[in-house]
């Protein structure tokens, strides 16, 4: 997982609020094969190595369900290890009836489906980094059907016993107002464009295919959700090192953009509300 690692920048915890914590817990420990890592009241950490949280739901007072329309979360990516490990996924969910949505990108093969709050999630493995496709900076993406029998086949002697350890955050899709003021600002953030797509863009360090994903599918100015809405509360993006993050604090404030800190934790929002943990690890 080269590309979640030093030096890339990268997304790692995504923070989610949801209106029935066990009934959330549930799926998140039955469905996704997460397990918990620290728990509070309200809110439970999940992990999938037993080290590192990967994401947290948040039952806040007061909740109410998401509109459609509103900016917010389209997803957020787990990437596993191997293809053999989305094909034991894969097994699972056929053999116990869960309902997917599946693509083929290209540059990986992901499955999709929903928590109970309509959060989306996408569940992927990368194809090897020397099949991608570049031209003139641009990486080759698409949305095709999957190739399933291969994929089961790819997995056929790998046991889905939960997320495997070496399951990272691959990345984080976002519902924006304006895709030209989103990639302005997580540009500032120390993130490239890697791939334009219709109603979306695709942006990375490192040259991975993209640990953020921006699009106005929602309809172009959609209204940012409203705090007391279930969905995203914040995602953590990981600097290699604090002098990369004074940089990007640095590229903010320059635009007169808000940024606090708190604990060593510097926050800020991008221009459709979305709120931002920036981390050194």
């Amino acid at each position: 997982m080269k590309f979640h690692q030093k030096p890339s920048t990268y997304v790692e915890l995504v923070e989610l609020k949801v209106t029935n914590l066990e009934q959330s817990l549930k799926f998140y420990e039955e469905v996704i094969g997460f397990k918990v890592l620290d728990r509070q009241a309200s809110k439970i950490w999940l992990t999938a190595d037993g080290k590192t949280a990967l994401l947290s739901i948040e039952q806040p007072e007061n909740v109410v369900p998401k509109e459609p329309k509103t900016t917010g979360l389209y997803h957020f990516a787990l990437l596993l290890p191997r293809r053999e490990d989305l094909g034991a996924v894969l097994r699972f969910f056929a053999e116990n009836g869960i309902r997917i949505g599946a693509g083929d990108h290209l540059v990986s093969e992901a499955l999709y489906l929903n928590d109970p709050d309509g959060n989306g999630i996408e569940i992927y493995s990368d194809r090897p980094e020397t099949e991608w496709k570049w031209e003139k900076g641009a990486v080759a993406m698409d949305t095709l059907g999957i190739d399933a029998p291969a994929i089961l086949a790819a997995g056929a002697n790998t046991e889905w016993n939960g997320l495997p350890e070496g399951t990272v955050m691959g990345h984080i899709h976002l519902q924006v107002v304006d895709i030209e003021d989103a990639k302005e600002f997580y540009e500032l953030l120390g993130f490239e464009v890697v791939t334009p797509y219709p109603g979306a863009l695709f942006m990375s360090t490192g040259k991975y295919h993209h640990h953020i994903g921006l699009n106005t599918w929602a309809g172009a100015g959609a209204q940012p959700a409203s705090e007391s809405m279930t969905g995203l509360e914040a995602f953590n993006i990981i600097y290699p090192s604090i002098e990369a993050r004074e940089t990007a604090v640095k590229n903010l404030r320059e635009q007169n953009i808000s940024v606090l800190e708190e604990n060593e934790i510097f926050y800020t929002k991008d221009p459709s509300e979305n709120k931002i943990k920036m981390v050194v690890k």
